[in-house]
């Protein structure tokens, strides 16, 4: 399996993503409660999720679906309004989230975009939280270079250590500097949305790309998927049932030829030069 670095632990480069999951019938939250347990009982150990999702249903779901596990073995990662990014704010959003979780910690907590507070506030917010044992790490999300730049500059910034950002072979923009940045100091990138079905534009394969996956013998989401986990990207994509999540373990120790990489670049372009981070 292919492996990556997160808040200083070695872990699979295939995490588990849970937007829109919790929001059902009973019948389907048992499906994506068993979907859950299929990825961690096949070796997936990150949980990524957030308040925001489901306004908390989605951590609720998470919460029944690791109960029994072993809490060292599970890396659980949730994130935070911008608007809760004051230092008490934030301590009561952790303390909703944690009770939805049935945790005491989380091993990430990361601001989920950024508002009004000032970063400075937010960081010591973060840290009081870790010195208090709550929280083993913290980090940020959707932020790009000159914002991670200006954390930098702050007491405590050099603690950052991860953030998540939209990452799929339609929205490549992050290759350009804050994938690089990134790397050179040693902050976690989480990628979300692999699949590019959260903006509404499921990515469609060009013939030339859809042969790399006939020869390979991979579906072309599962192509889509494998692709991301290049370059020590975290990806976390969602799966709702046992056969989805299935399907994604198939592709976590795919690897690509240079020609396939580079016939992939022909289909979906690097970018060449700075652009908006994208976000959704």
């Amino acid at each position: 399996m292919k492996n990556t670095q997160l808040a200083g632990r070695k872990v699979p480069a295939m995490g588990i993503g849970t937007w829109y999951l919790g929001e059902g019938s009973p019948a389907q939250t048992e499906q994506e409660i068993a979907s859950l347990r299929c990825g961690l009982d096949h070796g997936l150990s990150v949980i990524d999720t957030a308040e925001m999702y489901g306004d908390g249903a989605a951590e609720t779901l998470v919460g029944d679906a690791i109960r029994g596990y072993n809490r060292d073995d599970l890396v659980v990662v949730s994130k935070f309004y911008p608007w809760h990014a004051t230092a008490a704010k934030m301590k009561v959003a952790l303390a909703g989230s944690l009770h939805r979780l049935g945790l005491d910690y989380l091993d990430l907590y990361l601001l989920h975009w950024r508002g009004s507070t000032p970063l400075r506030e937010t960081l010591a917010g973060m840290q009081a939280l870790q010195q208090a044992g709550l929280i083993r790490a913290f980090g940020v999300s959707n932020l790009d270079v000159a914002d991670l730049k200006e954390l930098a500059a702050l007491p405590g910034g050099d603690q950052i250590q991860a953030n998540e950002v939209l990452y799929n072979l339609q929205s490549r923009g992050i290759e350009y500097d804050l994938m690089p940045y990134q790397a050179k100091r040693g902050i976690g990138l989480i990628g979300y949305s692999p699949f590019g079905s959260g903006a509404g534009r499921s990515i469609r394969l060009p013939r030339q790309v859809q042969e790399i996956a006939r020869a390979k013998h991979l579906s072309d989401h599962q192509l889509v998927l494998a692709w991301t986990m290049r370059d020590h990207v975290l990806s976390i994509p969602k799966a709702a049932t046992p056969a989805h999540m299935t399907e994604n373990l198939a592709a976590r120790d795919v690897t690509f030829t240079p020609d396939e990489l580079a016939s992939i670049d022909r289909a979906f372009r690097r970018p060449t030069h700075k652009q908006p981070l994208e976000m959704i």
